[in-house]
């Protein structure tokens, strides 16, 4: 299967979280009803993908805005530990995937 659903939202996620697509308030339930693991995992590569870089106060702070949200904290938390997180960490580097291709990895291991 491509999983197409799950890759739109995934990427809408991680869009509105990178390039600011949706508010906070917008966002949260985007946050809310994905994966533990997928939800620590995006926000994962994006502080890989932007430290250093000119736009990393925007996606820092979105990121930071929406970890404020207890639900989502405790989401982050919950991925973090997960068997999955845990085997895309160890495996990839961040940096070395771009967009698509993150999406790509993690929702086929995620629904495969």
């Amino acid at each position: 299967m491509d999983f197409a659903h799950e890759k739109r939202v995934a990427a809408r996620l991680l869009g509105a979280l990178e390039d600011g697509t949706l508010s906070t308030v917008d966002t949260r339930p985007l946050a809310e009803d994905a994966d533990p693991a997928l939800l620590f995992l995006i926000i994962r590569w994006l502080r890989a993908r932007y430290m250093g870089h000119p736009a990393a106060d925007g996606v820092l702070g979105r990121i930071v805005a929406l970890c404020q949200l207890p639900s989502v904290a405790r989401a982050v938390k919950a991925g973090e530990r997960d068997a999955i997180a845990g085997w895309f960490t160890e495996t990839y580097d961040p940096g070395e995937l771009d967009r698509d291709a993150f999406i790509d990895i993690v929702v086929d291991k995620l629904e495969g």
